[in-house]
């Protein structure tokens, strides 16, 4: 028997062993740092952009290769220096799409080239619209006792009137806005809110918080899951509430109160959206409610809806993919059943279930705009005014930081000049002519967004990095 046991050990060592993928890079980016790093990431390692496992080994000059040893399906991975700020890119240093590999489960060997890092790019890399700015990278959560990088989009025309706005507050914001910092694509909440203003949306600033990595699921639940954690989500709406939205009220022109406001998450945003607006209703009217993770806390979610009655005029969005699993709409349909029975009606909320959605990116995004103009709408009187606005105006950065030349502007042309900063205020506003730089020598380091208007035309914005 022993010996039948060691002879099957045996058979199955070498099938092990021979288990495994090989990445073979055969060319990195000349501006790559020297000495630096370059890790693999991807759906085998839950998309850690710095696991220490998987370190690539250089082979020779410019060439590196890693070993996996996955289970056999599509395998899709980036490549990082350590961090999804600095993400691999196309050869402009723009988004790269997941490298995709077939794997049978025999060993295998594929390559590939790294063509850029967004990071290295000469405009920064990135694809967040020039209106949308990092409010605060290292942004104190007192609650909590930890910092968090805090997004803010700004409508496109904040710097030219004296609008105030109402506010939608998101989560996951790696996802939101820009694919340099997203694992798996962007809502491109940036790209949908433009839009919508261009075709006479009134305008909305969208401030988007990431999320804590390791202490997501933490923060995103106030009810403990005995295998995934938990537990911190009052912390975590307290420091929304009482932290970062009075910060953003009193540095921005926005609508505070209730009617203008709501929260938006996917997932356990999702589950942390419907927490949040059922406990701070005196805060929140709205809530967009996509593909919620109302499994991880039980009974919780309903029994905390049906605790909490209505308070004033709401509106709640509902969304799932019909390609989720079942209990996704199964479960929505209980929360919305408690709510009926907390002095909710059915005009208060809105169902969609799409038949190709999925628990995705792709269909989040898909889905943000119809979920902010159902949550939105008749806030807010929509704009008469039927001017669009631009967002490709082209900035040249000198190699000195202390100008900036604007490429798409004749010489000797007249147009009006604004520089705005991340907390909306015009820092310059100016008459210039085309030819001439503009200084920015006297500007801290940071981003800035470059609104100009040239007679008989649109305002057009850009974005420029010092």
């Amino acid at each position: 028997m022993h010996k039948l046991i060691l002879l099957f050990l045996s058979f199955l060592l070498p099938l092990a062993l021979s288990a495994q993928l090989t990445i073979q890079v055969t060319g990195i980016p000349a501006n790559t740092p020297e000495n630096e790093k370059i890790y693999v990431t991807g759906n085998f390692n839950d998309w850690n952009a710095a696991d220490a496992r998987y370190i690539l080994t250089p082979t020779s000059p410019g060439q590196y290769s890693v070993t996996l040893h996955p289970a056999p399906g599509r395998i899709e991975y980036k490549f990082t220096r350590g961090g999804w700020p600095s993400v691999e890119g196309n050869a402009s240093g723009k988004y790269q799409a997941n490298h995709t590999a077939d794997y049978s489960g025999q060993p295998q060997t594929v390559q590939v080239k790294i063509l850029g890092w967004e990071d290295r790019s000469a405009g920064g890399g990135g694809s967040a619209a020039p209106n949308v700015f990092v409010l605060n990278q290292q942004f104190y959560m007192p609650q909590l006792k930890r910092n968090r990088r805090v997004w803010v989009y700004l409508p496109p025309d904040y710097a030219t009137s004296n609008k105030r706005y109402p506010v939608l507050y998101l989560h996951d914001a790696q996802n939101l806005f820009d694919n340099q910092t997203s694992s798996f694509g962007e809502w491109q909440v940036d790209e949908a809110l433009n839009k919508l203003f261009n075709q006479g949306d009134y305008g909305c600033i969208a401030i988007g918080i990431d999320n804590g990595g390791a202490k997501r699921l933490d923060e995103y639940s106030p009810w403990v899951n005995a295998q995934y954690g938990g537990g911190e989500g009052d912390e975590y709406m307290d420091f929304i509430t009482k932290t970062l939205k009075p910060y953003v009220d009193a540095t921005y022109r926005t609508m505070p109160g209730r009617e203008t406001t709501g929260l938006m998450g996917s997932s356990m945003g999702g589950l942390i959206s419907m927490y949040g607006f059922a406990d701070w209703q005196h805060v929140f009217s709205k809530a967009g409610i996509f593909s919620p993770a109302f499994w991880f806390a039980g009974t919780g979610p309903v029994d905390d809806v049906r605790a909490h009655p209505k308070k004033g005029d709401t509106r709640i969005y509902f969304l799932a993919g019909a390609k989720e699993p079942e209990y996704v709409q199964t479960d929505i349909t209980k929360v919305a059943n408690a709510l009926l029975s907390a002095g909710f009606t059915p005009n208060d909320m809105k169902f969609k279930v799409s038949p190709d959605g999925e628990h995705s990116e792709w269909f989040w995004r898909r889905e943000f705009a119809a979920a902010y103009q159902w949550l939105y709408a008749g806030a807010v009187p929509q704009s008469k005014n039927t001017r669009s606005v631009r967002f490709d105006l082209a900035v040249a950065p000198d190699t000195t930081g202390m100008f900036f030349n604007l490429a798409d502007i004749k010489p000797r042309e007249k147009y009006q000049l604004k520089i705005v900063g991340a907390d909306g205020k015009v820092l310059r506003d100016v008459k210039m002519r085309g030819g001439d730089p503009v200084p920015v020598g006297d500007l801290p380091k940071g981003g800035y967004s470059i609104w100009v208007k040239r007679k008989r035309a649109d305002w057009q914005i850009g974005k420029v990095i010092k």
